[in-house]
């Protein structure tokens, strides 16, 4: 009984996956995601039975993602931050032990990659470029998208800010569609809905996530 009371109420929304790899950057802690959401289900006295309820996942693929057989995407992370109520910096790069970060360009570190859907094939991989600040509210990613047919809109709590670095970028906000070319940005709530997809075979951007 203790333990259902510690469970969050929330609505569980996802941000849009993004999709693609990233080449550049030295290795961070890579495929930790897993072990993490582990970890601070465990803290919280969740069992996985009760994510599962929160998040509508498989206990199965749960288990696969805590053991890292599967590679979650990032609107699945989404979904788990939220269910364990946590902000999804603790998830996508752990905590922080600083109080600010200065990150040069050969020192960015590939925090994540996840797997297709299918699970059959490496889909992206992004890296946070301020992983070492504690009690941040935002969450900076370099994301490196891929050219995808399926549109799933995104609702959720937060705000989003998206710079093009490379590529043509197609975004949905609401009724409206942009096509964003490098230099090009946008800013929105993330209770409007939205969509972002590359437009050409591959695009890189940065996004920022506030919660």
């Amino acid at each position: 009984m203790e333990k259902n009371e510690k469970i969050p109420h929330i609505n569980v929304d996802y941000f849009e996956d993004l999709t693609g790899n990233i080449n550049d950057g030295e290795k961070g802690e890579v495929d930790e995601v897993g072990k993490r959401i582990k970890q601070l289900r465990e803290e919280r006295g969740i069992s996985i039975e009760d994510l599962s309820n929160l998040t509508g996942f498989d206990v199965a693929r749960l288990q696969d993602i805590e053991d890292g057989k599967e590679k979650p995407q990032l609107g699945t992370v989404m979904k788990l931050s939220k269910a364990l109520d946590l902000a999804v910096g603790r998830l996508v790069s752990g905590m922080g032990t600083k109080l600010y970060s200065v990150t040069r360009k050969n020192e960015r570190k590939q925090i994540s990659r996840s797997g297709s859907k299918s699970g059959k094939e490496n889909a992206y991989s992004y890296m946070s470029l301020a992983p070492e600040v504690q009690g941040r509210h935002m969450e900076a990613l370099i994301v490196q998208l891929e050219k995808s047919e399926d549109k799933e809109v995104s609702v959720h709590n937060g705000e989003e800010f998206v710079f093009i670095l490379e590529g043509v970028v197609n975004l949905t906000i609401g009724n409206d569609t942009y096509d964003l070319e490098p230099g090009d940005s946008a800013y929105y709530l993330s209770t409007t809905s939205h969509f972002i997809t590359a437009k050409t075979e591959k695009a890189t951007i940065l996004a920022v996530l506030y919660e």
